[in-house]
């Protein structure tokens, strides 16, 4: 039987969920509405240095490419081994980590230190309140004062974590994805320290 990309991606997303529901947070790849929406809240010509965390298949990362500058820094971050394998050979110009919980030291090892945009599909309702509070404190760590992060949940759990470090500018309803998803447009606080 001959798989095209799509459904290979579509089947091992499924057997990653079955196996790691914890880690993967779907059944399905995000949706190209979800993806689209992510990426267009982005002012892409003010970002040179921006990271996606739970980066998967590649679904956000393939318009994160094509809405991008060519000097745009991107580090991709995606835990599964499998997955982070074909994202680095997709996107050979991208950096691929396998943990957001090292994110500040993933940037500096490659000589930025501060990001400009995070754009995360990772499931934080699926995560220990430890493992939610040290991503996101590594997010605020690392984006610059007014940076912005994005990030789709398939719930408003998130949203009083997210208000006591940012500006939530918006909150978009994407029905167009399965399960529907919300996506939170977020500016990191001034006084919010590095």
């Amino acid at each position: 039987m001959n798989m095209t990309a799509s459904t290979w991606q579509k089947c091992l997303f499924l057997y990653k969920f079955i196996r790691f529901p914890k880690q993967i947070g779907s059944v399905t790849p995000s949706s190209k509405a979800l993806a689209k929406k992510m990426v267009s809240s982005v002012p892409w010509d003010k970002v040179r240095h921006v990271a996606e965390l739970g980066a998967g298949t590649g679904a956000v990362t393939k318009f994160i490419h094509e809405a991008g500058y060519p000097d745009t820094k991107v580090f991709l971050f995606e835990k599964e081994p499998v997955l982070r394998s074909r994202l680095a050979g997709e996107y050979p110009e991208y950096y691929c980590f396998p943990d957001a919980v090292q994110l500040d030291t993933a940037i500096r090892s490659k000589g930025v230190e501060q990001l400009d945009c995070v754009i995360s599909g990772l499931p934080f309702a699926n995560f220990p309140q430890e493992i939610r509070d040290a991503i996101i404190g590594q997010v605020v760590k690392t984006l610059k004062p007014g940076g912005l992060f994005v990030a789709f949940q398939y719930s408003l759990q998130m949203k009083k974590q997210l208000a006591r470090h940012f500006h939530i500018e918006d909150i978009h309803f994407v029905m167009g994805n399965v399960p529907p998803a919300f996506v939170y447009v977020c500016r990191k606080k001034e006084r919010s320290s590095r």
